[in-house]
């Protein structure tokens, strides 16, 4: 049987690292993986292409000869701290434009399927406590990063209808497993050191997707018939609160938790008076997401549990002195 070729955009990201170590393991598959610039970070029998700068003048030619799936993951990702004078023109130029101009050259290249990596934020911010969105809800973005998503998702089903090529777009909502940064590497050092934090009374629900079920379903998107232009949510199966996603962090570090049992009305009040408004909606409000679809159409399910993702995670987090 002839391998595949799969070019993965953003190689080098926290996704990309982890599905390239997948599909290297998979014979049915060869790579390329493309990154701003060249990096030597990849196996050895990955080739590796630098195209620079992405937005809609990027020649992605050279890297699509003989390719027959790209999985796009390269984007300019959502960050608490904006810049940019005019985000949603930043979002556009990398998120649309420069997806829009790699899907256009793929479908002249000949290639059958294009993987897209969105984002629940194509969906909205949040959801109604036991009313988690769905793949076929009609989309609600709020901010820069959801709008350019929800962009380039139509306009890459507009392609697939007029070219024939295959589009798959997957939607994450938070992604974990080891070697995370950001918000959850903060969360883990403050339970290993002790800190004691005012998040024990929050009752609400969130969605997350391990490092390991985003890719084992992206990796089932690649061939899937049924999976042609579709658009799938993904999690792990099962809603935590945050108070309880704390405290299964914490047994997972081996170590005590100390949350003060603070109401949420008045951590929602402080954080609005300190201008911190949307991190108390990831705090303490709800964000859940119903998968029932990618089992329905493609036998899918996380193979990974919620515990199992997290002490994994914790055992990197100890294990790489990060603490």
């Amino acid at each position: 049987m002839s391998s595949k070729l799969v070019l993965v955009t953003g190689g080098s990201g926290f996704v990309g690292k982890s599905l390239i170590k997948t599909l290297c393991m998979d014979q049915r598959y060869k790579l390329i993986a493309s990154t701003r610039h060249l990096s030597g970070s990849f196996p050895s029998d990955v080739s590796s292409v630098s195209v620079g700068t992405l937005d809609g003048e990027t020649d992605w030619q050279p890297a699509l000869k003989d390719v027959g799936i790209v999985v796009h993951l390269a984007a300019r990702v959502h960050v608490m701290r904006e810049s940019d004078a005019d985000p949603l023109t930043a979002f556009r130029k990398v998120n649309v434009d420069g997806t829009l101009n790699l899907a256009r050259q793929a479908a002249v290249a000949g290639v059958k399927r294009f993987v897209f990596i969105s984002s629940i934020k194509v969906n909205g911010e949040g959801t109604p406590f036991g009313k988690p969105y769905t793949a076929d809800d009609v989309p609600a973005p709020i901010d820069p990063y959801g709008v350019s998503k929800h962009e380039a998702e139509q306009g890459l089903l507009a392609l697939a209808a007029d070219t024939g090529m295959e589009v798959v777009i997957i939607r994450p909502v938070l992604v974990y497993g080891p070697g995370v940064k950001a918000n959850m590497l903060s969360m883990m050092r403050w339970l290993y050191r002790g800190v004691p934090l005012p998040l024990g009374a929050i009752d609400n629900r969130r969605s997350l997707v391990s490092i390991e079920n985003l890719v084992d379903l992206i990796v089932v998107c690649l061939d899937h018939p049924a999976a042609a232009n579709q658009i799938f949510l993904v999690s792990d199966g099962e809603d935590v609160s945050t108070t309880g996603l704390l405290r299964r962090m914490g047994a997972s570090l081996d170590r005590p938790v100390r949350l003060l049992p603070v109401p949420p009305g008045l951590l929602r009040c402080m954080a609005v008076l300190s201008g911190k408004g949307a991190i108390s909606q990831r705090l303490l409000g709800s964000l859940q997401v119903d998968i029932e679809k990618n089992y329905r159409l493609l036998g899918w399910s996380p193979p990974v549990t919620l515990n199992q993702a997290l002490l994994s995670t914790a055992r990197h987090f100890l294990e790489s002195g990060q603490a």
